[in-house]
């Protein structure tokens, strides 16, 4: 976990990789419980016979926004702000969807510090977060977020 205590500290992991999360399983369980939460029930999703005979591999693959609404708690323990009040989600500039997570994948976080400023007395970090996918060349997600830390 990398400390941030200044503007320099976060100008000083520009451009580094800040964290590498543990592997999870996104198991049928969590795709049917974001299809409740969103009701996005498609059946690619959530149609285990229909895609054990229609899709290429066999098995019912994950939304996309599953996997991007990950992000926060695979990365949550990368950095650790001092003196910190609150932080928010700020937003994406850019998301990309490249490979398909099937069920029962393993996935993990990357994030690389891509800038760092200080707009009054908060800190706006924008990090590059990849999502791989376990055994598969092409990560599941490239997705540039944007999160604003207000100190006490």
């Amino acid at each position: 976990m990398h400390i941030i205590s200044s503007l320099k500290d976060a100008k000083n992991l520009e451009g580094l990789e800040v964290g590498v999360s543990d592997w999870i399983i996104v198991d049928q369980k969590k795709i049917d419980k974001f299809a409740e939460a969103t009701g996005d029930f498609q059946w690619i999703h959530c149609d285990q016979e229909r895609a054990s005979q229609e899709l290429p591999s066999g098995k019912t693959i994950a939304h996309g926004y599953l996997i991007l609404s990950l992000i926060p708690a695979l990365t949550s323990d990368f950095v650790k702000v001092d003196n910190l009040e609150h932080m928010i989600n700020f937003g994406c500039n850019k998301i990309r969807f490249y490979n398909v997570v099937s069920v029962d994948s393993r996935v993990r976080a990357r994030a690389k510090l891509k800038q760092a400023r200080q707009r009054g007395k908060a800190l706006h970090l924008l990090t590059e977060v990849t999502i791989d996918v376990k055994n598969e060349k092409k990560p599941a997600c490239v997705a540039e977020i944007l999160v604003i830390f207000f100190f006490k």
